[in-house]
């Protein structure tokens, strides 16, 4: 497959190198200095499930230098959406397909409405990763799964050449016929992971073990659980209990990815995170106190400027 991955990070840059060293033709769209260190250097990846060393790599900061693709993957920043939606053009071509890995549940939306819903179809994925420093991408624990599928449910030959190219690389890969239903489901954990970790400035194990502030993470799952149901997504009885089972399960030291951009300076996902529950919640009738506090007091940082005093 001819792929282009918009997004070199923790998600484009470690999925992208794997089928790229499986022999697909993998284009990155990357930027700055990762962008000038891949060209110089390579793209490494460390991880639990081997590290890989990629070189040369096709990188670029141009898309029309690529030319039309059987894939775009979307792996940026929800507030990056939008121009990476605009910024498609050059690699459609008559075939061609798009898929988001993004956080959030607006990102579908805002593709389809720039390229065209019949060209897009859902993924989301379950892994932690970052960029270490240029050039480097680190995963930490051994999970790194994508599952995808077509937003109508059916099966298709675009969402089965995906699978193969992920098998063909050893990347953990399902094709589901709910894809909205999981994006959903990861939504309405993660948001909560997100705004907590954040807000708190501590890891997980800090906030579940102590009574009052388990409450508080308790509460954003039931907000955003609420918020789905209210907007007709099916939603599992019990989904805010096997959540908290999952913040029993994860290591004490795990943050979120906002955490990190919140503590390196660096923009937030915010008004797609707790502000789209705080938006949506107020829109359908659902109260959703938590996630309108989360959403208030990291304003100020969304920009990924530090208050002035």
């Amino acid at each position: 497959m001819k792929i282009a991955v918009f997004g070199t990070g923790g998600v484009g840059g470690y999925y992208g190198a794997r089928w790229a060293a499986a022999g697909e033709e993998v284009h990155f769209v990357a930027r700055g200095a990762h962008l000038e260190a891949m060209k110089a250097a390579g793209l490494r990846v460390s991880s639990p499930n081997g590290d890989l060393h990629l070189e040369p790599v096709r990188a670029t900061d141009d898309p029309a230098t690529i030319g039309p693709v059987d894939l775009v993957v979307v792996a940026v920043k929800l507030y990056d959406t939008e121009s990476v939606a605009r910024g498609c053009a050059p690699l459609l071509g008559p075939e061609t397909s798009v898929v988001s890995f993004q956080n959030g549940v607006t990102a579908v939306e805002t593709l389809a409405a720039a390229v065209g819903a019949e060209r897009v179809f859902g993924g989301t994925t379950y892994i932690m990763s970052v960029i270490e420093e240029p050039g480097v991408i680190l995963h930490t624990g051994r999970r790194a799964r994508l599952v995808f599928g077509e937003l109508d449910g059916r099966s298709s030959p675009r969402v089965q050449a995906l699978l193969e190219a992920c098998e063909r690389a050893g990347v953990d890969a399902v094709v589901t016929d709910d894809i909205r239903g999981l994006i959903w489901s990861k939504f309405t954990f993660l948001v909560a992971l997100s705004g907590m970790t954040s807000l708190m400035r501590l890891p997980v194990g800090s906030i579940r073990s102590d009574p009052e502030t388990r409450a508080l993470f308790r509460a954003a799952v039931d907000e955003a659980v609420a918020v789905a149901r209210a907007k007709g997504v099916p939603v599992r009885d019990d989904m805010a209990d096997r959540h908290m089972a999952t913040v029993d399960d994860l290591p004490a030291s795990v943050g979120s990815s906002m955490l990190y951009d919140l503590t390196h300076g660096k923009r937030l996902e915010l008004p797609w995170l707790s502000g789209t529950v705080s938006r949506m919640g107020a829109e359908l009738g659902v109260p959703t106190p938590v996630h309108d506090v989360v959403a208030a007091a990291l304003k100020p940082y969304a920009e990924g400027q530090p208050p002035t005093p």
